[in-house]
Parts: structure tokens; sequence; C-alpha cells
């Protein structure tokens, strides 16, 4: 499989150190794409002013081509059903991720470009993990453990624990 990250966040450091973890992580090479708009008002919740993850990545399944991954890349904040918000979300063959919440700013915090860096990559790998049919995991430094808040995230690597390593390369036989 490949991956093809399609991204309104134009930092393309941010982006090739995503790629970089996704390869190391999965074994899949990653190219980047970098565009003007991602996602348009037609998805943004007015009651919320948030945007509505489910019908992102249902839509974007239409540009899926055939032996890859689509990893949808955004600034702008994303929820999806009652969740009050989603770091990000995957479905059949297409994930998103949310930069919003991953910067330290966003929680009156002192900008930390490496940590902000570390999060996009945690929650990269695991929606792509997702998309490899893993499930969320009980051990706590696993990147498939489910982050309800920010300091799940920090509190987690970016790689898979033994345990879902061995689901993964179980899956792939």
């Amino acid at each position: 499989m490949r991956i093809r990250i399609i991204s309104e966040y134009k930092d393309e450091e941010a982006l090739r150190e995503v790629a970089e973890k996704l390869e190391e992580v999965y074994g899949e090479k990653s190219e980047i794409e970098i565009v003007e708009e991602l996602i348009d008002k037609r998805f943004l919740n007015p009651l919320r002013n948030q945007y509505d993850a489910w019908r992102i990545v249902q839509h974007y399944r239409r540009f899926l081509n055939a032996g890859e991954y689509i990893l949808l890349v955004t600034d702008k904040d994303i929820y999806a059903g009652d969740l009050n918000f989603v770091f990000g979300l995957a479905w059949r063959g297409v994930a998103i991720i949310s930069t919003c919440r991953l910067f330290p700013e966003f929680y009156g915090e002192p900008p930390d470009r490496e940590l902000f860096i570390e999060r996009a990559v945690k929650e990269a790998v695991h929606e792509i993990g997702h998309l490899h049919g893993l499930l969320h995991c009980e051990d706590r430094k696993c990147v498939m453990r489910f982050s309800n808040s920010i300091l799940d995230t920090d509190a987690k690597s970016y790689e898979l624990c033994e345990k879902c390593s061995s689901k993964l390369r179980f899956s792939r036989f």
C-alpha cells in the first residue's frame, strides 16, 4: 500500500516528518500533496463551528485509488458524532487528522514545535493503524491507545506495541 497525504496545512517539514514515521511504522511509502482548500463550508456545522469528520472521509472515498490509503491533514477543528472533538478519524481507506488541537498554544501553553510535530505523528500513525484494521489498544504506550485528551496523546509513543505489531503482521498474510 501507498499513503497519499493530502494537506491544506502547509508546513512541509512537519508533513515530511509524518510521512517518514508512517514509513518507519508501516513500511509504506507516502507522497505529500499540498492543496489550497481541503475542507470547505459544506462540511461545517455552524452550530458547533466545527467540521464533520464523518462526512469528510465519506466524501474523499471517491478519490481513493487502488493500492493506497488517503490521509487528509487539516488545520480545521473536527468532530464525529456526539463527541466534542476528535484529533482524527479513519474509515474505509481514508483517514483525517486535525492539527487544530495539537498545538500547545491551543491549551494556553507556549509554542513548542517539536511537541506539535510529535503529536501530529502520533495521530497520523494512529489513524493509519485503523485503516490497517487495528483497533484501540489498552497498552498506555501504544500509539493505538485511544486519546480522550491531549494528555493521552502525549503519554503514548508513536510506535505500535508488540501485540498490535503482531496483529498487523498477521493481517498482511
